[in-house]
């Protein structure tokens, strides 16, 4: 089988998301199927310039082809256009426009994807949201195996992007509440799916005692691994815990991983470590009381079922369907609606040992059966056996005529998405009941 890989970025040092789960999945699936990976020469998801070499490069073994981005993002003018088609009616035109403008447009990438469809039985196109995955959905259709990893977001109630989850071959969803959502939005139930999400690569000899003499922890530790920032949660997070501190008076340190793009309380009890190596972030986490994600969207949270894997309990931010309905389904971790949940939740964890082993152990339970790296092969390799065997270039619905596509008929994308199911799914991946 020949399947190619196409994601917006691509690299062993870059670790959003999206994107190391592309990555991971490349590098398992290339133990099936002759896996070759296209993308842009951009490192950085915010301006998409150009920063690696175009041409050809082989990353853990995977052949990787670059090409490279027309045209860097200007953050404030898709801003502005951001709140305009989410906030007001508007045009098909204006949401293409708006796709231009978030990128990243790289003709190469696509030119490549249209000239030689045929050498492909399957493209696995990562991220729904993004410009490049919009354009490779529309020329290949049903050869398409659509991974959305999308968050609970107005971008996704965009009216461009029905007919793409309408009209590809197959979607591999993250999580049940992805799925609810994007199915209720598109009207997509006959394209065939599966709840698949990603693996990780989990150490065998992580270590907390370790990350202790590595890094000078002392005491117990709340850990927070990702992007720094104020769309994941962290300033309300730094209240919490600090107001948490003052109440409490424990002996406790919460320890940052990752880079920062808000500004960091300076507090002799918030530790930022900065980037570290993978087996420094295992083992940190492994010696952890507890993992915190205090993110408002996710699509799967990668961390959290890293967490999970080695034996640690999670407190997650209820407002993230995706962050409770994991937790619900793995019986494996706590959540927050405020300070004082959130100082609940800490103290539960704290002062009942048996209570965190005991989530730790479901933890482990449910990632072995849900996220083990032969289960999600196993699931990947099943949905490309259900691909559409004809009309392979087809029945993608077709974007309106000149006029029509100019007319303001759209609604605006926060009220669409208001309207959509909302809570966690209670039961099995595949079926369960929403909330």
């Amino acid at each position: 089988m020949k399947l190619a890989v196409v994601v917006q970025r691509y690299g062993t040092d870059i670790n959003g998301g999206a994107e190391l789960h592309a990555r991971y999945v490349a590098e398992r699936l290339a133990r099936h199927a002759d896996v070759r990976v296209l993308t842009t020469c951009a490192r950085d998801y915010i301006t998409w310039r150009n920063e690696l070499p175009a041409g050809e490069a082989t990353v853990n073994g995977v052949p990787v082809e670059r090409f490279p981005v027309a045209h860097e993002r200007h953050v404030e003018t898709f801003g502005r256009q951001s709140a305009r088609l989410f906030s007001s009616p508007h045009s098909v035109h204006d949401e293409l426009t708006w796709l231009e403008s978030e990128g990243p447009v790289s003709p190469g990438l696509l030119a490549r994807l249209a000239e030689t469809r045929d050498r492909f039985d399957a493209v696995l196109v990562f991220s729904l949201r993004y410009h490049h995955a919009y354009h490779a959905a529309r020329r290949l259709g049903r050869r398409v195996v659509l991974v959305p990893t999308a968050e609970r977001d107005p971008a996704i109630a965009l009216a461009i992007f029905g007919p793409v989850l309408r009209g590809v071959g197959a979607i591999a969803y993250n999580t049940p509440e992805e799925r609810v959502l994007l199915e209720t939005l598109s009207g997509n139930q006959h394209v065939p799916g599966s709840v698949i999400g990603v693996g990780s690569e989990i150490p065998d000899d992580a270590d907390g005692a370790r990350a202790r003499r590595t890094f000078d922890l002392a005491g117990p530790y709340l850990i927070y691994v990702g992007r720094i920032d104020a769309n994941k949660g962290c300033p309300e997070l730094f209240d919490f815990f600090l107001r948490y501190l003052d109440r409490s008076r424990r002996d406790l340190t919460l320890v940052l991983i990752g880079t920062p793009v808000v500004p960091i309380p300076a507090h002799p009890r918030i530790r930022h470590l900065g980037y570290v190596s993978d087996r420094d972030k295992f083992d940190a986490i492994a010696g952890a009381a507890a993992l915190i994600m205090p993110s408002y969207f996710e699509s799967l949270s990668m961390v959290a079922l890293e967490a999970w894997a080695l034996g640690r309990p999670v407190i997650a931010n209820a407002r993230c369907d995706v962050l409770v309905g994991q937790c619900l389904r793995s019986n494996a971790g706590l959540y927050y609606q405020n300070a004082a949940e959130f100082a609940g939740a800490v103290d539960a964890i704290l002062d009942t040992p048996g209570l965190a082993g005991q989530l730790g152990t479901n933890g482990q339970r449910f990632y072995r059966a849900q996220y083990d790296w032969p289960v999600i092969e196993h699931k990947y390799l099943e949905l490309f056996d259900r691909l559409p065997s004809a009309s392979v270039h087809g029945e993608m619905e077709p974007l309106p005529g000149w006029l029509a596509r100019r007319r303001r008929t759209c609604r605006p994308a926060i009220g669409v998405l208001a309207g959509m199911p909302a809570g966690p799914v209670r039961g099995p991946a595949e079926t369960g009941a929403h909330a």
